[in-house]
């Protein structure tokens, strides 16, 4: 019963918000995940909950995917995340969560009440590389490295395949990459695959329900489920 409710669910809630905006299920399973296992092996099991979702997600937009514009980012953003989880033991994470929950609700409420984005309006290189660092290391530190780097991708996109397209296929690569080296840190280890393999199953079953529902958003109420869902986001971590 913990499993189902700690686990099982929290992921078909996870998948479906992030079938959606692009980015979330980390956000959604890290409410649940820590009640049973410590911060760090917390996120490494939500990151490979989404593995298979992801992948559904990342083939179903394929034909959309423009492969340079996540190659650059991912670079920054993999070193930045690989250095936070050496670093993590030494930092004052309930401070760290308070800044980017304040981050978070800040950019939600400037973008959705004072500024349009989306249709091509790229960032200034140095705003973006900003977000591949900050979400590097949150990433590192706690598996969440999804709202700045959905801002990014959205800015490029001219219409929601482009966006779930690098988004998604941008979140396999650091999948892959970021569990190798907590399985090398012994962050992660086999007696997390229970519930792994649990989490996917949930994780399938809202993606299919996701799939469904984008069919008939366009790129505008994608955007618009994107920084509501900071807003949000930013709410919980900064009166967690």
């Amino acid at each position: 019963m913990e499993l189902l409710l700690l686990v099982l669910l929290p992921a078909v809630l996870a998948s479906l918000v992030q079938g959606i905006t692009g980015f979330g299920s980390a956000i959604v399973l890290m409410i649940f995940l820590p009640s049973i296992l410590p911060i760090p092996q917390s996120a490494g099991v939500a990151s490979l909950i989404m593995s298979v979702a992801n992948l559904m997600m990342a083939w179903h937009y394929r034909k959309a995917l423009k492969v340079k514009r996540i190659i650059g980012p991912f670079i920054v953003y993999g070193l930045v995340a690989f250095l936070s989880l050496k670093l993590g033991s030494a930092l004052d994470v309930k401070v760290l969560k308070m800044l980017l929950g304040g981050l978070l609700l800040c950019l939600s409420i400037y973008f959705l009440f004072f500024k349009s984005l989306g249709n091509g309006r790229k960032y200034p290189i140095y705003v973006a590389l900003i977000f591949m660092i900050i979400s590097g290391f949150f990433n590192g530190l706690f598996g969440i490295g999804g709202p700045l780097m959905a801002m990014y991708f959205l800015s490029l996109a001219k219409n929601k395949e482009e966006y779930l397209a690098s988004i998604q296929t941008f979140f396999l690569i650091d999948q892959v990459y970021i569990t190798t080296v907590r399985f090398a840190s012994g962050i992660l280890t086999t007696s997390d695959i229970k519930f792994i393999l649990i989490g996917i199953v949930g994780g399938v079953i809202g993606t299919m329900i996701a799939n469904r529902i984008t069919k008939h958003m366009n790129i505008n109420m994608i955007e618009k489920s994107v920084f509501s869902f900071i807003g949000l986001s930013g709410i919980y971590y900064l009166f967690k």
